[in-house]
């Protein structure tokens, strides 16, 4: 997207090598250092969750790739909305979606990779099991929400009905208090059960982060402001660098606990 403008259409570089729009304005600065550090952040995280792979038992390898996917495909993606960012002064909703509708199913099968398929219990909605589940859920949010973002549908309708995609995700996997309806938690180790709530933490609480944000999407106007599109870029970037890092993370501390008590 970026590639269809002309050069000449770039702005201007600074003497500090940074694009003279930020200079002096702190929210555009921090808009522009954030999607920086969220590139390099989700990097470096890949690079770490591929090197953990083989310190981990077999069984719970396919975790540790599917964080490695996850942030992997998030780096990407960030390398260019930064690129758009410090070349135009534009926040990128289309490659924001496109890592979203990639990433957020993937998060969902981190439960069936983690608390292993004994855990997933055999109940179905409208023949759709818990995978299925959260895939249309993942789908039902992330579609919604692109369509109120891009001014195809009533923004606050977009909202409501992408959140009852977030809600189906939640009834299948659960809260921290809970088991969910594809999850039994009376199946799953002791070692892994603090990093399934930890999940499940990310998911009711730190995914609450994307709706605040979406109130300030220029299309959605809902708070009208002059800098509303790096508001939602700011909050946008730090969920998913909380959100995507973190679940790597505590899914890696459990399978590392779950390893060591194996080979004990």
């Amino acid at each position: 997207m970026a590639g269809t403008v002309s050069a000449a259409d770039t702005l201007p570089v600074g003497d500090n090598g940074l694009p003279e729009f930020i200079e002096g304005n702190t929210l555009e600065t921090m808009t522009f250092f954030l999607f920086f550090v969220g590139y390099i952040a989700m990097g470096a995280a890949f690079v770490f969750f591929m090197s953990e792979r083989s310190n981990v038992a077999p069984q719970y390898r396919t975790t540790m790739t599917i964080s490695a996917l996850i942030v992997g495909i998030a780096a990407f993606h960030y390398y260019y909305m930064r690129g758009v960012y410090a070349d135009y002064g534009t926040v990128s909703v289309e490659y924001r979606y496109m890592d979203w509708i990639i990433t957020v199913p993937l998060m969902a099968l981190k439960f069936p990779s983690l608390v292993g398929k004994g855990a997933i219990t055999d109940k179905k909605v409208a023949g759709l099991g818990f995978t299925g589940i959260c895939f249309t859920g993942a789908l039902v949010m992330i579609g919604f929400g692109y369509a109120g973002e891009a001014g195809l549908m009533n923004p606050i309708l977009a909202l409501l009905l992408g959140g009852m995609g977030w809600a189906m995700i939640i009834v299948a996997t659960g809260t921290p208090w809970t088991s969910g309806l594809g999850v039994d938690n009376s199946k799953i180790s002791e070692e892994l059960m603090w990093s399934a709530n930890a999940l499940r933490w990310f998911i009711v609480v730190g995914w609450v982060i994307y709706p605040v944000g979406y109130l300030f999407s220029p299309e959605v106007a809902l708070i009208e402001m002059d800098n509303g599109a790096e508001i939602m870029a700011v909050a946008y970037n730090v969920a998913d660098i909380i959100n995507k890092i973190g679940f790597g993370i505590v899914a890696w501390m459990g399978a590392k606990k779950a390893t060591e008590a194996m080979n004990a």
